[in-house]
């Protein structure tokens, strides 16, 4: 039987395992057996070279959210999944410093990541984690920060005195023999979402990363909610109460790209804003990054455009002209037709098509499965053609339409 997390760290914490984990070079996959097999034949034990193994597999995937930090950091499984990209931290940690925050707990902190954010900004951290695997490896990742502190313990049960800034990032997924599991509810967190509201109460700064896809409704009255996307993916939103909070904003999208990052915002409350114009499809189609749709402001964005909605309910805009803007890809409209497999397929055909990107909103449809119907080269063992077509799939009303696009490359 496999070590538990909290064993697999403490193989680590020896002195061999922290030479023989510095020893290893990069993980590769493919390698893996040899090594495993020359670390055993070497005298270590199947344990240990399990814990080095895996955890040099865990610091190679985290170089995606840390960088080169991850060569000297500790990580579990499931606080590698939830942890906050070293860049987004610092995002968080600036809320704070503005704010004037002195100390900060870090409630619930993971592997210590928005600790380490605010820690380098010379704020005062007090980071609290109740898995203790998990406590493990934020003390060694915060070695190196003189004002940090982590205390093993239940994030609701530590005294608060003499804080003025909390930040929590809760428990979203529970572990098992099987792996983890995501929890939706935001009162099945740990701590959960009223524990924050009780928190906010108290006057502090307070901030708390949720899982993007939050309700609307359960969204508190009174605080700022930020969705945030990085290289296109949406991995959060952040609830900001107090002096952490803009003034006037209640809801936003933050996008960052390879061009930097850009945000619009709201000060409606869900639900209010600009009603946007409908209209055909015609001239550019653009598709809104997704913290814009979790946010609400699909309407915000194609007044900026100066577009409308195809469909009142679908997240597409529609613009005679094309407009450069970091919160939608853009693509040209070239043809518009009625939403038909055969007649579909008719026009794969005719137009030499053999590489097909299908997009979807607002319809069943499953891409692939579309996909295998109109390429030949199936069952069928036909020829498929050379060319590349981008198709869109929605609803205008009560009517599936297809549309023919060719994709607009993004500004320098």
């Amino acid at each position: 039987m496999a070590d538990a997390p909290q064993d697999q760290i403490a193989h680590l914490l020896t002195s061999e395992g922290w030479e023989l984990l510095a020893s290893l070079g990069p993980y590769r996959e493919s390698e893996a057996f040899s090594v495993n097999a020359g670390l055993r034949k070497a005298g270590h034990s199947p344990e240990l070279v399990a814990a080095v193994l895996t955890q040099s597999r865990l610091r190679t995937r985290a170089e995606a959210k840390f960088g080169e930090f991850a060569r000297q950091m500790l990580f579990t499984q499931a606080g590698l999944e939830q942890a906050t990209r070293l860049n987004v931290a610092a995002r968080h940690a600036e809320r704070f410093v503005k704010a004037g925050t002195g100390h900060v707990a870090d409630l619930g902190c993971g592997l210590g990541a928005d600790s380490m954010a605010l820690a380098s900004m010379d704020i005062k951290v007090t980071a609290v984690e109740l898995d203790e695997a998990t406590a493990a490896c934020a003390t060694i990742n915060l070695m190196p920060f003189p004002h940090a502190t982590v205390v093993h313990a239940d994030a609701t049960a530590v005294s608060l005195e003499g804080i003025d800034g909390v930040w929590l990032d809760p428990a979203r997924r529970t572990t098992s023999s099987s792996g983890t599991k995501r929890i939706w509810d935001p009162e099945d967190f740990s701590p959960p979402l009223s524990y924050v509201e009780s928190l906010a109460a108290s006057g502090r700064a307070v901030g708390v990363k949720m899982g993007p896809g939050i309700p609307h409704d359960s969204v508190p009255a009174g605080c700022e909610a930020q969705w945030m996307s990085v290289g296109g993916d949406v991995t959060e939103v952040a609830l900001w109460f107090n002096a952490v909070a803009r003034p006037g904003v209640r809801r936003a999208a933050l996008v960052i790209g390879a061009r930097g990052a850009a945000e619009i915002t709201s000060g409606e409350d869900f639900g209010g804003g600009p009603l946007p114009d409908v209209g055909p499809v015609e001239g550019y189609l653009y598709e809104p990054d997704g913290a814009v749709i979790r946010a609400g402001l699909v309407a915000d964005v194609a007044l900026q455009l100066g577009g409308h909605l195809v469909d009142e309910h679908i997240a597409y805009i529609c613009a005679p002209a094309l407009r450069d803007t970091p919160f939608a890809r853009a693509y040209k409209v070239l043809e518009v037709m009625p939403y038909n497999v055969k007649a579909l397929k008719a026009w794969v055909k005719a137009n030499g098509v053999g590489v097909l990107d299908i997009k979807k909103r607002g319809t069943a449809v499953t891409p692939e499965e579309l996909r295998k119907q109109l390429l030949p080269g199936g069952k069928s063992g036909g020829k498929r053609g050379s060319k590349t077509a981008t198709l869109v799939l929605t609803r205008i009303g009560e009517e599936r339409v297809a549309v023919v696009v060719e994709p607009v490359a993004a500004a320098a």
